[in-house]
């Protein structure tokens, strides 16, 4: 499990006035968003204990005055599509919203795959350039957590989606949001409120968690923790773990960095192409301290006016000098793009150096991003900084598993959902789409819980009734296995296939899509059109195929077994050129799994047989953490659907 440092864990409740106050309303209400058409809108803020509130949008309006919590609510009557209009908040104050679209506004949430920027994704360059979509608007919730619900977000401003706003978004939002305005014609808003490596229990409310067996512990735990006092006491643990690993880094004596120094001595220095992670450039099994050091020219005219040194994601920290002098650092936040601000009289005309620090402290380590976030700017000033870094290594050991450095988004349930989705509520949606599970897995039994009872607790926390819940099956990841396995991912899969039980729930399948060695496949586009299929369908119950083919029953003939599908649209495909399907396995009573043989029978039929079972009794399909070769289609190019038909114990079951 990755470490967090702690954004922001304020124990406020949702009640917060001040004396005399002006009007004011969350975050989520500003120019250029999109309200929800075709329903009641919901417009909410704060103001003195009984003041005279009016809200106008456009020939609609509402009066109401604020109960002595300081709260006032207020809901339109339902528009339609279009725009732009204008939102006037009248009272001892007044505040004016313009260019607001009424369309469709869609929460993205999840971890990592979710949370991953358009500028990362496949063809970021050409889709960054053509993302100029003045009805798509854009809103990004700041990450935090909080012990309790809090009111609003931090400070964000819907945006319009332009080549200039679009790169750090949600990839897999903005093309979802991209192929519903293409389909649909209406302005779309969407709502990206994400946090990589995190659980979905972080995500619901506590109103639910308190009720869950295995979560309702650690909820009474955080409600009797003074976690100020607990963060400062970690803070203090992680530096005299710190203080350890420079002791063993080459780099560091003295009370001092000396291979940051200008005048260090770097012949024999070796050298690397940067970005990638360490281990990918041949630095293996390497957990602790490499410095990295190159020179970069600048206009005197550039240096007088100062830079800002862009070095993307760093794991797991980094320290960062300009000619001698630290400039920035960051701890313990692998997926954080670094960005540094460096003064001019640090800077000079001609030859300057940078030099960075990196700690790894398990698992891959490295500036590792893309090579368009390695930069030096200023004003129209731009110069590259991918290529060949020169390194070495302050130390390959750690001296121990570092403590952690503060409570995170995963340290107690509800932390995520208190921050990131209650100041949200009731603002009018039209649904929500959903990519995570990946830090689930260990606990994929437990997660047919979990993950049903958070879509039910947004929809009742919302009031909105079952809205549309759309949400990604996890891709195929890690190495593939050469014999039949157990398999954790296959679980959590398994789960997310049982939660479409639910209505109105619809499930996008990656299981093609992924990489061996990334946990963040880069082809989001084929990952929101999946997506948007199934928003096609179940939002907006179009007459459309919004997924692949998906077990429906078996039946044993013998020494084979028949298995039939549904969802197979046009008819089942198999994609090879001699129609062999690949991907199945089969077992006899005994549970020992082979590798089978199976044949298209018709457009609906598999049939699945092995020399190695003479009485097969289950069979198995993609049931693997990385099931690569799998292809089984319908004729409409969406992948079957992994599946087991026994429901023999899993290798998660019983975990908490």
């Amino acid at each position: 499990m990755r470490l967090f440092k702690i954004l922001s864990l304020i124990p406020l409740c949702f009640i917060f006035i001040d004396v005399h106050a002006d009007i004011t309303l969350p975050h989520v209400f500003s120019s250029n968003m999109v309200l929800q058409r075709g329903m009641e809108i919901p417009v909410w803020g704060w103001a003195d204990p009984g003041e005279r509130v009016t809200v106008s949008l456009d020939d609609r309006k509402e009066s109401v005055r604020t109960g002595r919590d300081g709260i006032w609510r207020v809901k339109l009557d339902p528009m339609e599509a279009g725009g732009p209009h204008e939102m006037l908040i009248r009272g001892k104050n007044e505040i004016r919203f313009n260019n607001i679209l009424l369309g469709d506004v869609w929460i993205c949430s999840g971890q990592s795959n979710m949370e991953w920027p358009v500028s990362r994704s496949n063809d970021a360059e050409t889709e960054i350039s053509q993302a100029d979509y003045p009805e798509i608007r854009l809103f990004t919730v700041p990450n935090k957590i909080s012990s309790k619900p809090l009111p609003d977000t931090d400070e964000a401003a819907w945006q319009l989606c332009t080549p200039e706003n679009v790169p750090p978004f949600s990839a897999v939002g903005y093309f979802f949001g991209k192929e519903l305005y293409s389909e649909l014609n209406v302005p779309i808003g969407l709502i990206n409120t994400t946090w990589g490596g995190t659980v979905a229990e972080s995500w619901t409310s506590g109103e639910t968690i308190a009720n869950d067996p295995d979560l309702n512990e650690r909820l009474a735990v955080l409600e009797n923790l003074n976690i100020p006092e607990a963060n400062e006491k970690l803070e203090k643990e992680f530096a005299g773990w710190q203080e350890q690993l420079r002791a063993m880094d080459a780099g560091y004596s003295d009370g001092k960095f000396r291979w940051a120094d200008p005048d260090a001595d770097r012949q024999g220095w070796k050298t690397m192409s940067l970005p990638s992670l360490w281990e990918d450039q041949g630095l293996r099994d390497v957990d602790g301290v490499v410095w990295f050091a190159r020179n970069f020219d600048l206009p005197a005219e550039t240096a007088k006016q100062g830079i800002e040194i862009n070095l993307g994601p760093i794991d797991d920290s980094d320290m960062v000098w300009i000619n001698g002098v630290l400039v920035g650092q960051i701890f313990n936040h692998y997926n954080w793009n670094r960005k540094y601000s460096v003064d001019p009289e640090i800077l000079k005309e001609g030859t300057n150096l940078v030099v960075v620090r990196v700690e790894d402290y398990r698992g891959g380590g490295g500036i590792y991003g893309e090579k368009n976030q390695l930069y030096v700017k200023s004003g129209n000033f731009l110069k590259s900084m991918a290529g060949e870094w020169h390194y070495k290594i302050g130390t390959d050991k750690i001296p121990s598993d570092p403590p952690q450095t503060a409570f995170g988004p995963n340290s107690f349930p509800t932390l995520l959902y208190n921050a990131m989705i209650h100041p949200l509520i009731p603002f009018g949606i039209k649904g929500a789409i959903w990519y995570q599970g990946e830090s689930n897995a260990s606990r994929a039994y437990q997660y047919r819980r979990i993950f049903s009872q958070l879509i039910e607790d947004w929809r009742g926390q919302w009031g909105q009734g079952d809205f549309p819940f759309l949400f990604v099956q996890l891709a195929n990841f890690m190495e593939p296995k050469a014999a039949p396995s157990a398999s954790e991912w296959a679980e959590l899969r398994e789960a997310q296939t049982m939660t479409l039980s639910l209505t109105n729930t619809g499930m996008a399948s990656a299981i093609d899509i992924g990489e061996a060695d990334d946990i963040h496949p880069r082809n989001k586009q084929e990952v929101a059109r999946r997506l948007a299929l199934s928003a096609l369908k179940v939002a907006y119950d179009q007459d459309v195929v919004s997924a692949g083919p998906m077990y429906k029953s078996m039946r044993v003939e013998g020494d084979k077994v028949y298995i039939d599908f549904e969802f197979t649209g046009s008819g089942l495909k198999v994609r090879d050129p001699y129609g062999y399907l690949k991907g199945f396995t089969i077992a006899g009573a005994d549970r020992e799994f082979y590798w089978a043989r199976a044949e298209l029978v018709d457009e609906n039929t598999v049939v699945v047989y092995s020399d190695e079972v003479k009485q097969p009794v289950a069979v198995r399909y993609g049931w693997a953490d990385n099931p690569h070769d799998l292809n089984l289609y319908n004729a409409e190019e969406l992948p079957a659907n992994p599946f087991r038909t026994d429901d023999w114990p899993g290798v998660t079951a019983g975990k908490k």
